[in-house]
């Protein structure tokens, strides 16, 4: 009996990527002896979680999220707690969670990762409960994410020009820290809550991040002049953002923050909004993943 999956397709990602027709790849690619294929394509906000949410009420085996880490998101949001594993077609500007997890890339490669893959399950996350499954943060990430949520050009360039226009008028703010039974009072430029180590585009936060420990890894950034922000900028891309004396990692399955100011915050690079205070908690191996098996047997 072969296996049901759903394919949720974003017609909106990716469109810098050469026009690769999916429905066209899957049909050259996928294994249909081995499964039994249902296609279906987004039609607004929110949408991916609806699909994917019914689809796991009907015991569809796998569904998979073809996009970015938005339509990543709003997929497995619908699969949380279920046994309904998420696959990923990467098809986005940063692939957080897709990267992570070691899926190629290459859309053609990572159909092989579906034909070939096995179910792990991964912690999930929530920030003032909007689920999460990479990272999460407050302060200027958040602001860039809300610079960018508001402009019409996508792409990595464009946003590397926004964190250089961004970062000479932003200012951090305090804040308090609850986790692990102490409380830190300190300004704020950034704090990222990481399940997964990185935010997309190979740009590692949290490099020692564990996705299936069940545990948070929180980086506090305090406040950055030019010359920390190079030195930072330069450990997210070479992995050693952990040996900077400007960032302070701590290891919790809780946190809550709270400020006298707003704080903009994202879920997943997504922008949410602002909010004085922030819980942000974890549920272990609470969302089931198609890997390759190698990735899976020694995740």
């Amino acid at each position: 009996m072969r296996t049901q999956i759903k394919f949720i397709i974003n017609p909106v990602s990716g469109r810098t990527k050469g026009g690769v027709n999916v429905p066209d790849l899957l049909n050259q690619l996928l294994d249909t002896e081995q499964y039994e294929p249902e296609i279906v394509f987004t039609r607004y906000a929110g949408h991916a979680t609806e699909i994917a949410s019914q689809a796991a009420t009907a015991g569809v085996s796998v569904v998979c999220a073809v996009g970015g880490d938005g339509t990543v998101n709003e997929v497995a949001r619908g699969l949380m707690g279920t046994q309904t594993a998420l696959a990923i077609l990467p098809k986005g500007s940063g692939n957080g969670l897709a990267r992570h997890l070691g899926i190629p890339m290459n859309l053609s490669h990572a159909i092989n990762i579906l034909n070939q893959g096995e179910p792990s399950a991964i912690d999930a996350c929530t920030i003032n409960n909007h689920p999460f499954f990479c990272t999460a943060g407050i302060g200027f990430d958040a602001h860039v994410s809300s610079v960018f949520a508001a402009s019409t050009r996508r792409g990595l360039q464009t946003y590397v020009q926004m964190v250089l226009r961004e970062f000479f008028t932003f200012q951090p703010q305090k804040a308090i820290l609850r986790l692990n039974g102490e409380q830190l009072e300190t300004q704020c430029f950034v704090v990222a809550f990481a399940n997964a180590s990185q935010y997309g585009n190979n740009a590692y936060i949290a490099p020692m991040a564990d996705i299936r420990d069940g545990l948070l890894d929180v980086c506090l950034i305090r406040h950055l002049n030019l010359r920390k922000a190079i030195g930072i900028s330069y450990g997210l891309i070479t992995k050693q953002i952990a040996t900077s004396p400007d960032a302070e990692y701590f290891r919790t399955r809780e946190i809550l923050v709270t400020s006298e100011h707003a704080f903009k915050f994202h879920a997943d690079g997504e922008y949410i909004g602002e909010s004085t205070s922030f819980n942000v908690q974890i549920s272990p191996l609470a969302l089931r993943v198609i890997v390759a098996r190698e990735e899976g047997r020694n995740g």
